[in-house]
């Protein structure tokens, strides 16, 4: 979920900044994962689908992904406590061979395999496409690895021409890298079949020839560093000088309070729950605030979602994107503290006076140059106009978190003025205008940059 929130409040913050960006989503589709899958599908699922069994199709096939996993760790331990060691039982364990062949099935284009390879992914992209919905995410371009991974091959056979890479006597190929510092990188099996930096090699090139991109982002955590070191180098050695324009956004995992998630054994948050979760935290810590009884069902439901989603965007993106981070959904949905909602309560609050003041008949549309401004009002003003400087820094970083904490300081700025100055009280009429003036574009400028990070800020609350 990091890098989905992450990858479009970049996106966001980089057309703040001016740049035409396209949102490109590639979806591995295809490969060994994909065959575990499928085969514990066949071996334990007894037929299940989304609809016999009330699943959401990715969460059902996620399912089959651990089963598989639980398969073979038996097999291992066996042939493991038959004499074989580790390492052996690992490569021969049956499972993982028939998931090998099921995968040189799928690229000789076996109609079986095909089948329920279109089967299972359909179920996957539908529940996708639901999670992407409720996350308010989309993509401009979707690459999907069974349509790109042809092309990556293509370009193992130009590598082989060229001299770059190198065919081994079992039929494999690989890249060597080891005057470059690095290793010899596999980027074909001996059977033929593709690895993830056969099909990255060919999307990038795919993507540059499409596009002329000045600049092509990859957000991918942290666990791959070494990939895409190994990718912009294989690419130079291709000959492809916009490799130098590949750009690595690499963030840290995030982790739970009871430790690092691990998709085999099943200890994933899964992002449906978690923004159910969400919603009823937020919905339960709404309600005791005890001000929606104006509200109808329909305007607290709406309600209730746009805070669970800001508490879980803004949990996530406010931190260095580099970082390692510890998600706490209750701490995330606080309404006070750095956190979403406080800078959603901070917004209604606004728009609240702002309300007040309109049903009062007070005009602010013209403010006096002689009104005497407070150190409050000094500061809040450098806050507002450090907002480009902000957005700039943050483009020039990559950093969304940048934007996020701008957006707390200058909320918390707010209800400290608010907590201090009167303001509707204020019986100077020049400096009552001024002060709403003030907070008007004060909510202007939070909406602005909650909005770079995918984050909507409620009228009222």
């Amino acid at each position: 979920m990091r890098n989905n929130l992450l990858g479009w409040s970049v996106s966001r913050l980089l057309e703040a900044n001016g740049h035409k960006v396209l949102k490109v989503n590639l979806v591995n589709d295809r490969g060994i994962h994909i065959c575990k899958s499928m085969l514990a599908w066949l071996k334990t699922a007894n037929g299940e689908t989304p609809e016999t069994s009330g699943k959401k199709g990715d969460h059902l096939v996620g399912d089959c992904y651990v089963a598989f996993n639980d398969i073979y760790k038996k097999e291992v331990g066996e042939l493991v406590a038959g004499g074989m060691s580790k390492e052996e039982a690992e490569k021969n364990a049956p499972s993982l061979k028939e998931a090998q062949e099921m995968l040189l099935k799928w690229e000789q284009g076996d109609p079986e395999v095909r089948a329920l390879w279109e089967k299972m992914n359909s179920w996957v992209y539908d529940g996708f496409n639901k999670t992407y919905a409720d996350l308010g995410i989309s993509f401009d371009r979707i690459y999907y690895e069974s349509q790109t991974y042809l092309l990556g091959k293509a370009l193992v056979q130009k590598g082989l021409e060229m001299g770059v890479f190198e065919r081994h006597e079992d039929g494999s190929v690989w890249c060597d890298l080891t005057a470059d510092g690095l290793d010899q990188k596999l980027l074909l099996r001996s059977d033929g079949t593709s690895v993830y930096m056969t099909q990255d090699l060919g999307t990038a090139e795919r993507r540059f020839e499409e596009y002329s991109l000045d600049e092509l982002i990859y957000v991918v955590g942290n666990e791959q560093n070494y990939h895409f070191q190994v990718l912009k180098l294989i690419l130079k050695k291709l000959g492809f000088d916009w490799s130098d324009n590949i750009y690595h956004l690499s963030y840290g995992m995030v982790e739970l309070p009871e430790g690092k998630m691990k998709s085999r054994e099943g200890t994933v948050v899964d992002a449906d729950d978690l923004l159910e979760k969400m919603y009823n935290t937020a919905k339960e810590t709404s309600l005791e605030l005890g001000k929606l009884d104006d509200m109808s069902e329909a305007e607290q439901d709406e309600l209730f979602r746009m805070l669970s989603l800001g508490a879980l965007k803004y949990f996530i993106i406010k931190v260095d994107p580099r970082k390692t981070m510890l998600f706490d959904p209750k701490e995330s949905i606080d309404f006070n503290g750095n956190t979403g909602p406080f800078i959603q309560y901070t917004h209604a609050r606004i728009k609240s006076i702002l309300r007040k003041a309109q049903a009062q008949g007070i005009d602010w549309t013209s403010v006096s140059e002689n009104v005497e401004l407070n150190p409050k009002e000094v500061r809040i003003i450098k806050i507002l106009n450090n907002f480009p400087n902000k957005i700039a820094e943050a483009g020039e970083a990559h950093s969304p978190a940048i934007v996020a904490n701008y957006a707390y300081e200058l909320a918390k700025e707010f209800n400290q003025y608010y907590h201090d100055t009167p303001i509707l009280r204020e019986e100077n009429k020049a400096v009552l205008a001024f002060r709403l003036q003030l907070i008007e574009l004060i909510a202007r400028v939070l909406t602005k940059a909650m909005d770079i990070l995918g984050i909507k800020l409620p009228e009222r609350m």
